[in-house]
């Protein structure tokens, strides 16, 4: 375990401090917390409403899907494993210093836990969702989903492996949950389908 652990943190350093630079100090912040820009947020409301209105059938499942998806990966990650786990964040206090020292910190630390990392579950549910059913997109929304989780460390908040143990989290409860769809879809049409010698209401 302090074998990987060692790895996680020099990782997290390479990351946060090596690769770090002026650019990416003005970008990190903007893409790990995009969801609190009103623009976003209104364009996101005007997606999900067009998935309902004029997405057809494939939109409305999504959009449907989507308020559960969410629901249960953030509550999941945050009120549940991360006091589960209880692992502190890199940047958390320790005797008066971070735990990592001279640690680039972009962001406010705040007073969460670290693994999961609740960008990185929440961020590839709906990845995997919305690739599931528009699958030529795959790559904007996976892409998206991993250059969000990739801004935890370089903002200096989480560990690699809280992104990776999020990232496969959040896919996982993605998958369930349209397994769970699929079987209720092919139960109700399979109960609205006329059986062997019944007869067909005109």
């Amino acid at each position: 375990m302090e074998f990987l652990f060692s790895i996680d943190r020099n990782l997290f350093v390479f990351i946060n401090q090596t690769l770090s630079n002026p650019v990416g100090d003005v970008l990190w912040p903007f893409i790990t917390d995009y969801v609190q820009l009103w623009p976003v947020r209104v364009l996101l409301v005007a997606v999900w409403l067009w998935l309902i209105i004029r997405g057809g059938r494939t939109g409305r499942t999504v959009a449907v899907m989507l308020i559960p998806l969410i629901f249960v990966s953030d509550k999941l990650s945050s009120a549940w494993l991360k006091d589960l786990i209880g692992r502190p964040r890199p940047c958390t206090m320790v005797g008066g210093t971070p735990a990592i020292q001279a640690i680039h910190l972009l962001v406010d630390c705040g007073p969460g836990k670290s693994f999961p990392s609740s960008h990185a579950v929440n961020n590839f549910a709906m990845a995997t969702l919305f690739s599931f059913y528009y699958r030529k997109l795959t790559w904007a929304f996976v892409g998206w989903a991993s250059l969000v989780a990739l801004s935890r460390p370089a903002v200096g908040v989480h560990y690699p492996s809280d992104i990776l143990g999020g990232a496969m989290i959040g896919t996982t409860i993605a998958a369930l949950m349209i397994w769970t769809w699929l079987n209720f879809e092919r139960r109700l049409i399979s109960s609205d389908s006329p059986q062997p010698g019944q007869k067909v209401k005109p």
